[in-house]
């Protein structure tokens, strides 16, 4: 009877040691992200990639983090696919939907920062401490949102060094803030998607673009443009934004949020931002060895554009007015912390 019993016993233990390794398999989680450009993009290769390694690691291999091959849509759907949960994580630019993110312009406005780690790093905190009381991206949890670098003026003939020579020129525009400068500074806007702008700039579509130093030769525009300007500051930035499915992020356990949530938030918006920066300064080595003529705004232009962009802010005021946000104190906070990362 005692063997009969211990072998009943082993056996019981040995089917709940299995359904242990069981359970223990099971509590493995991947995360999807969806994933729009391609895998030597800086933003799959040194954001998504490294942060999805952090992540394991801080979780101990209990999260893993998969960047999926094929988009699963166009790149102005992604928030709203990753809030329906056809992917776990995604990125997207917030000015890529116009009008729906009223307060996240105030990472873009022009002359805000040189370097996109210390913007990167100052926005964050500004959404952490301020803007996400508004409930602009309710229905996800956002991990992290960054800016990239300072965008400049690249054109295909004539160099850009006095206000007047921005007049009537053709430029490939974004989405966002930038499309505001271009009306500033009388520029026409032409909109296309990023991966056209060598067929519209080859084709004399369009005289430039309004482009970080990453993009020229990502897009291999580098040997299209022949005249970059820098402006002190940045003549704009971009906002983009990387966000969790809700239920996703509920199904985590409380260690797992507390572990992702802690290679997330500002770290890495500073992982993004020196990520950018780098990107940055190979696009310049590049583009100077496809002889590339730069010029860095002088005081006179600088003045003249300070001038052209008074009051840009006001659309961001007006919308933080609304979310019962002081938008003065939220540029001034944006401005102190970019100062503090600078140092």
């Amino acid at each position: 009877m005692s063997r009969l019993f211990a072998g009943v016993l082993g056996a019981g233990l040995g089917i709940a040691v299995s359904l242990g390794l069981a359970a223990g398999a099971q509590a493995e989680t991947t995360l999807k992200v969806s994933n729009w450009l391609p895998p030597s993009h800086p933003i799959v290769r040194d954001i998504l990639k490294p942060w999805g390694e952090q992540v394991e690691a801080a979780t101990k291999g209990s999260v893993k983090v998969e960047i999926m091959a094929a988009p699963i849509g166009k790149p102005p759907a992604q928030f709203d696919l990753i809030r329906s949960g056809a992917a776990d994580v995604g990125y997207g630019v917030h000015g890529y939907t116009p009008g729906r993110f009223k307060l996240t312009p105030v990472a873009e406005l022009p002359f805000l920062s040189d370097t996109a780690e210390a913007l990167s790093v100052a926005y964050w905190k500004l959404h952490a401490s301020t803007l996400a009381k508004a409930g602009e991206h309710d229905g996800v949890h956002v991990l992290t949102v960054f800016t990239h670098g300072p965008g400049m003026i690249f054109t295909s003939k004539t160099p850009v060094t006095k206000i007047a020579d921005t007049e009537g020129l053709k430029m490939r525009i974004g989405g966002g803030v930038v499309a505001e400068v271009a009306k500033r500074l009388g520029m026409v806007g032409v909109q296309a998607p990023s991966p056209q702008v060598y067929e519209i700039l080859s084709n004399g579509v369009a005289d430039g673009i309004l482009f970080p130093a990453e993009s020229v030769p990502f897009f291999k525009i580098d040997t299209i443009v022949k005249h970059g300007t820098s402006v002190p500051g940045g003549l704009y930035n971009t906002s983009f934004f990387v966000v969790m499915n809700q239920a996703s992020w509920d199904k985590l356990s409380a260690a797992e949020k507390a572990a992702v949530d802690g290679v997330s938030g500002e770290a890495m918006a500073r992982l993004a931002g020196k990520a950018w920066d780098a990107a940055d300064a190979a696009g310049m080595k590049t583009m100077a060895g496809k002889g590339v003529a730069f010029v860095a705004a002088d005081d006179a232009f600088a003045g003249a554009l300070t001038t052209r962009m008074a009051g840009i802010e006001d659309g961001f005021l007006a919308a933080a007015r609304d979310a019962g946000i002081d938008g003065k104190a939220a540029i001034a906070q944006l401005k102190a912390d970019v100062a503090a990362a600078t140092k």
